[in-house]
């Protein structure tokens, strides 16, 4: 009769903690069943046009903010930079995409400036007013221009802050907010990059 607890205990606390795979589980939330990620047509600031669907077989991610921000989105690109830095030659797999929630003032000029202090391979993604409109909202990403106290031309823009993961499928899988370590990047990079 003893045994039986003890045969109990020994599965809590051994056999079923490995079928659960510590580790395996995304760090920021989950899409779940994973859903087909939107089409991203756009403008690159490299000067060719950008297709979310060119880049199936690498895992992506989806930054969205504006060069005129001063605190969130740098401190994501220097996030995402890390992160794919410490991936390795694994990197190479992975597509960073940065699109502005601020068409009227992000040409591709001003995407290509202030992107190049981060890695090189990050898409910079501008486009019309309704184009950036129209994937704003397949994303859900709220943006709201907001004037700055005794400018009367200029603003900041208040928007949603998150990292969307889209699998080699071209598949979303996960969604992390601003401020998660590195870390919790790379952990869910590499889960991406394993399947």
């Amino acid at each position: 009769m003893i045994r039986l607890p003890a045969v109990a205990l020994t599965l809590l606390l051994f056999v079923l903690p490995a079928y659960a795979a510590p580790g395996a589980a995304f760090k920021g939330g989950v899409f779940e069943p994973p859903r087909a990620a939107p089409e991203i047509v756009l403008p690159a600031a490299s000067g060719k046009p950008f297709r979310l669907s060119d880049h199936r077989g690498k895992v992506v991610v989806l930054e969205f903010g504006y060069t005129h921000c001063l605190d969130v989105c740098p401190v994501s690109l220097a996030a995402l930079t890390q992160a794919r830095q410490k991936l390795g030659t694994a990197g190479a797999d992975v597509q960073l995409v940065f699109i502005t929630v601020d068409p009227a003032r992000d040409d591709a000029a001003r995407l290509r400036s202030y992107l190049a202090p981060f890695d090189a391979g990050i898409a910079g993604l501008t486009g019309s007013p309704a184009q950036i409109e129209a994937v704003l909202k397949a994303y859900g990403i709220s943006a709201t221009r907001r004037p700055v106290d005794g400018s009367k031309s200029d603003y900041t823009m208040h928007h949603s802050s998150y990292l969307y993961f889209i699998d080699r499928k071209g598949m979303q899988r996960a969604l992390m907010p601003f401020g998660r370590p590195v870390d919790d990047i790379v952990h869910d990079l590499r889960l991406l990059l394993q399947n």
